[in-house]
C-alpha cells in the first residue's frame, strides 16, 4: 500500500533521486529543501517516515531531530538521516540526537527501498515491482531489458544515479562516464545507442563530446541528447547549429525524459 514520506534534502538531484525511487515503488512523497521548511511540513502532515538530510539551510537535520522528538504528538514518527559519514564518530552523534537510523550517501536506488521498509510497519512497505507513476504507456517503466544501451556523461554522482534509476525502470541498460575521457573510453569499447550529456562538466566541455561523437566513423549518427540546469537555450538553435538531437533543461520530469529516450532511440538523427 505504501507509505507517507516525507523527504527533507537541498540538493536537487538527491532529493529528485529519492522522490523518484519512492514514488516508484508506491509511497506517496512529499519534499522540503530546508529544515524549517521541513519541520512545518511533518506539523502539518504527519507523515509516517520522514527522511531528513543533515546539513541544511535555515535549520539543520539535528535541529529537526530535536524538535521532533521533544514535540508529543512528532515523537514517535520514524526519522532517519541521509548522510555521508566523514569522522568517526558521526553515526553515533545521528542516533543520539534523536535520528531512528541512517541511509548513507551516495544514494543507491538498488538498495534504497529495502533500506527504508526497515523502518516502516509491514502493511507500509514497498511490495513486488515498481510501478512509474506518470509514465505514458509509450514509455511505461518494465522490467524487461530493452536491449537499449545509453551512455550517460555527467561529473555529479546524484544526476548519474537519478537518470540511472530512470532508464533503468524503462529496461536500459546504462553505462555512466564523469569526464570527457571516460566518455570516449566507454564508447569505444561498446558503441551505445544514445548519449546523454551535460551541458557543463567540471572544467570540461559536452560540446567537446558531441564534436568527437559526430567525427567518430562508428558512432557518428548515434543519437545524443543535452541536459543541463545552467543554460536556458532555445531549443532550435541549439540542436540545429550545435547537432545535438535534443536539448533537455533540469528538473526534468521522469516521463518527458523517457519520452525523449524513446524517440531517439526509435528514430535517430536530428528532429
Amino acid at each position: 500500500m505504501g507509505a507517507r514520506i516525507l523527504v527533507i534534502e537541498d540538493n536537487p538531484a538527491n532529493l529528485e533521486l529519492m522522490r523518484y525511487v519512492l514514488t516508484a515503488f508506491g509511497h506517496e512523497v512529499t519534499t522540503a529543501q530546508d529544515g524549517e521548511e521541513g519541520f512545518n511540513t511533518v506539523l502539518s502532515h504527519r507523515p509516517q517516515l520522514v527522511i531528513c538530510d543533515l546539513q541544511l539551510p535555515r535549520v539543520d537535520g539535528f535541529e529537526v531531530a530535536r524538535r521532533m522528538k521533544k514535540h508529543p504528538a512528532l515523537h514517535g514518527i520514524p526519522l532517519v538521516a541521509v548522510t555521508a559519514f566523514a569522522m568517526v564518530g558521526d553515526r553515533d552523534r545521528v542516533l543520539k540526537a534523536g535520528f531512528d537510523g541512517y541511509i548513507s550517501k551516495p544514494i543507491e536506488p538498488e538498495s534504497f527501498i529495502q533500506k527504508v521498509d526497515e523502518f516502516l510497519a509491514h502493511a507500509q512497505r514497498a511490495m513486488g515491482s515498481p510501478t512509474v507513476h506518470g509514465v505514458p504507456s509509450s514509455a511505461a517503466a518494465t522490467t524487461r531489458p530493452s536491449g537499449k544501451r545509453v551512455l550517460v556523461v555527467d561529473d555529479l554522482a546524484a544526476n548519474i544515479d537519478l537518470l540511472r534509476a530512470i532508464l533503468a525502470s524503462a529496461g536500459h541498460e546504462v553505462s555512466a562516464a564523469a569526464s570527457l575521457a571516460q566518455a570516449r573510453q566507454s564508447a569505444e569499447a561498446s558503441a551505445p545507442d544514445l548519449v546523454i550529456s551535460d551541458y557543463h562538466l567540471r572544467d570540461e566541455d559536452g560540446e567537446e563530446l558531441l564534436r568527437w561523437i559526430r567525427g567518430h566513423p562508428r558512432l557518428a549518427h548515434t543519437p545524443f541528447i543535452f541536459l543541463s540546469s545552467t543554460l536556458q537555450f532555445a531549443p532550435a538553435p541549439v540542436e540545429g547549429r550545435r547537432g545535438a538531437d535534443r536539448f533537455l533543461t533540469r528538473p526534468i520530469a521522469p516521463a518527458m525524459l523517457l519520452e525523449a529516450v524513446a524517440a531517439h532511440l526509435v528514430t535517430p538523427g536530428a528532429i
